[in-house]
Order: C-alpha cells, then sequence, then structure tokens
C-alpha cells in the first residue's frame, strides 16, 4: 500500500473518535445540558462497571480461540516499559520546567499512563473493518486485535490505579509531611532540655558495660534472631498497606483476570466459548454489553474535555513538555523497543500484535488520571488543560503514528 492509502486508513479511525467527542462535547454545554455532571457521573459508573469490564472479558474470551493467551507476554513487559521511561521523561520534564510540586504527580503521571483503553478499543476495530487493511481478513484482524487491545487494557489498568495513583496522592500529600515534620522538629526544640535531663538520668540507670558484656552479647544475639522475622513481617505489613488492592483491582481489571482464566482452561472455555457451548448465551451477553463500551467512552471523553476547553492555568512549556514526551520521544522508543524485541524474535511474526504494541507508546495520557485527580483533588482544573489539548494534537499525531507504524509494519 502506498502512504496515501495508509494515512487515509489510518485517519478514519480518527476521524470517527473526533465525531463521537464532539457529540459528548456538544452534549455537556450549558445550553444543551443533557450531558450534566450528574448524568455523566451516572453513565460514567456504568461505564466502568459494566460495559468497560464486559468488552476487557469479552476481547481476551474471543481472541483465545485463534492465539494463545501465554504468548502475548510481551505486551506486560512493554507497557512497564512506557510507565518507567514515561514518568522519567516526566521526572525530567518538572525539573527543566520547574513546575509547581503539587502538579509534579500530575505530570509524571500523564508522561507515564497513556490511554490503552478507549482509543485503541477504537482505532483497532475501524482500522480492521477496511477491506484494503495490512492485517488480513477484516473478521479474523478484528477478533485478534480486539483481544490484543483488551489485555492491554486490564494490564495499563493496574498501572494506572496502582502506579500513578501512588505518585499523584504521594505528590500531592508532600506539603502535608513537611508540615509535620516542621511541627515535629519545633517539638524537638522546645523539649531539648528535658531530652538532655532524660538521656542522663537513662545514662546513670543502666549498667556498666564491662560487668555485663557477655550478657549484652547473648541478649543482642536473641534480640536478632527473634527480629528478623518481625522485620519482615512488618516489611509485608507496610507493602501490602502501601498497595491498595480494592484500588489495584478495579472491575476492569478483575474482568481481564477471568477472562484470561476463562481463556486459559480448557473445561470452563467449552462450557462457555462456542457455538455448540451450553453456556454460549453469557459470551453473546457479554459482547452485547461490550458493545456499548466504546460510544459512552468516547462520549463521556468529549464531555470531559469541555471544562479544559473552558479553563487555562498550565505553563506553556509545560504543556509542550508532556506533548512532546507523549508524542514524540515515546513512539520513538517505542520503535526501538519492538525493533529489538523482532530481532531477537520474542514477539511473533504477527503485525497486528506488532501495531498494537507500538501503539501503547503513541497515545495521549489516560483519561483515568483525571479521574484520580478528582479524587484527590489535586490539580483538576491543571488536568482538564492538560487533557484537552493533548487529545487536541492527538487527533494530528495519532494519526502520523499509525501511519508510520503501518508503513514499516507492511
Amino acid at each position: 500500500m502506498s502512504i496515501e492509502e495508509l494515512f487515509l486508513l489510518a485517519l478514519m479511525p480518527v476521524l470517527k473518535t473526533l465525531l463521537i467527542a464532539v457529540v459528548g462535547l456538544f452534549l455537556a454545554l450549558d445550553r444543551i445540558s443533557i450531558l450534566t455532571a450528574e448524568a455523566r457521573h451516572h453513565l460514567n459508573n456504568l461505564v466502568f462497571y459494566i460495559f468497560f469490564p464486559a468488552i476487557c472479558a469479552s476481547g481476551v474470551i474471543g481472541s483465545s480461540t485463534e492465539t494463545g493467551i501465554f504468548s502475548l507476554w510481551f505486551i506486560p513487559v512493554s507497557i512497564l516499559i512506557t510507565f518507567l521511561v514515561g514518568s522519567a521523561l516526566g521526572w525530567i520534564l518538572v525539573k527543566i520546567t520547574r513546575a509547581p510540586r503539587h502538579l509534579h504527580g500530575l505530570v509524571i503521571g500523564c508522561c507515564a499512563g497513556g490511554n490503552m483503553g478507549n482509543l485503541p478499543v477504537i482505532i483497532i476495530p475501524a482500522i480492521c473493518a477496511e477491506k484494503n487493511n495490512p492485517f488480513g481478513d477484516p473478521s479474523t484482524c478484528s477478533k485478534n486485535g480486539m483481544g490484543y487491545v483488551t489485555l492491554s487494557m486490564g494490564i495499563g489498568a493496574i498501572g494506572i490505579w496502582s502506579f500513578v495513583y501512588k505518585i499523584i496522592w504521594a505528590y500531592g500529600k508532600r506539603d502535608d509531611r513537611d508540615v509535620s515534620v516542621y511541627s515535629k522538629l519545633r517539638e524537638n526544640q522546645h523539649g531539648e532540655t528535658s531530652k538532655e535531663s532524660l538521656d542522663s538520668i537513662t545514662r546513670a540507670l543502666l549498667p556498666n558495660s564491662n560487668s555485663n558484656s557477655k550478657y549484652d552479647e547473648a541478649s543482642a544475639m536473641v534480640e536478632t534472631k527473634v527480629s528478623i522475622p518481625i522485620i519482615i513481617e512488618k516489611k509485608v505489613k507496610s507493602l501490602l498497606e502501601y498497595v491498595d488492592l480494592s484500588v489495584v483491582f478495579r472491575p476492569p481489571t478483575i474482568a481481564t483476570i477471568v477472562g484470561i482464566i476463562i481463556a486459559s482452561v480448557s473445561p470452563i472455555q467449552n462450557i462457555m466459548v462456542g457455538d455448540r457451548a451450553p453456556l454460549r448465551f453469557v459470551e453473546s451477553s457479554v459482547v452485547l454489553l461490550g458493545d456499548a463500551a466504546i460510544p459512552s467512552m468516547t462520549i463521556i471523553m468529549g464531555a470531559n474535555l469541555l471544562r479544559g476547553f473552558k479553563r487555562s492555568g498550565v505553563g506553556i512549556w509545560l504543556l509542550i513538555g508532556i506533548i512532546v514526551v507523549r508524542f514524540v520521544f515515546l513512539p520513538i522508543i517505542g520503535v526501538g523497543v519492538i525493533t529489538v524485541a523482532k530481532n531477537l524474535g520474542i514477539v511473533g511474526s504477527d503485525p497486528l500484535y506488532h501495531f498494537v504494541i507500538l501503539l501503547q507508546y503513541a497515545v495521549p495520557p489516560a483519561m483515568a488520571i483525571g479521574t484520580i485527580t478528582q479524587l484527590f483533588e489535586i490539580g483538576e482544573t491543571e488536568c482538564s488543560v492538560i487533557m484537552f489539548w493533548n487529545y487536541a494534537v492527538a487527533s494530528i499525531a495519532l494519526t502520523l503514528w499509525c501511519t508510520y507504524f503501518m508503513w514499516i509494519l507492511s
């Protein structure tokens, strides 16, 4: 295919996404007042708890008949690379631009966490639906592509709700920690005299070290033996407290895990998947619910971008920096990653699989980051502005990168 044909092929899904997003933006206008804040809240709940998990589960299950689920192990590895590289570039960006401290977590999160849900779910089926697509038969392309994308969505959701969630929380709470440290320092200054007196009393009550040295050594050995398992136990408890499992295992993630289990366990798959399966109506119902996810998510995305259109408050260089990280540096790194992986023979020979992996590096920031800022009430306005301009630029950048990806893979 010529570069012009590939460009038009890449442009079609982006135009579809923009059209549906504009509908959502239009419905959210004050004059129309259909997608009000309350309506968006209820629709978002439907998407988050019903539609989105359904499309995650159905996509993974549907692809299992054509590709082995465990052969897609490079997808989580690639997503991990995007988070690590993106967060490193975001950290460099906040240092260069001297962004306000309370925005550090937001900027790093936007650079690290990409939209591996809404956009790929729309782009892949739209490209596969074209008769002249470079990935073969439209039905097989769509079936396999949705499996790749839904697995990416599930793994990406874990990264967003664990890694990015904690980064935004940590930087948002830093001011509170500074206040608490300052108050402790003042308490120590006021109580310096009493502390010295307590230390002197303690030294007076301690026994002579020379007379009880053997006893002290034995006590230290016993204390060390006892303290090691206690220390390990404390570390495990602190780790479990740090990783909030209720936040990590959100409905889309749980649905992806269920889909992986059904796809990997043959007896369960034979009962639920296929034209002759006794419980095939379950799969059909899940697929039907999942079909509602794409338009609903895109309408919500357009409605949420309205706030960024109305407000400002982010430095121009910080905004440009995030756009450059997401649409220049990360896609270039993605091309390098997939090139090395292909040369090592660890990603197979399916060009659609390679395309989905490359797409992980070229998408704008995840819309879930806006939800996280609302939860913590940190940088909500700034997040709306960042999202608006990133998605505006994505309409051009994503088209160009998709064209280039298909060109190098075809």
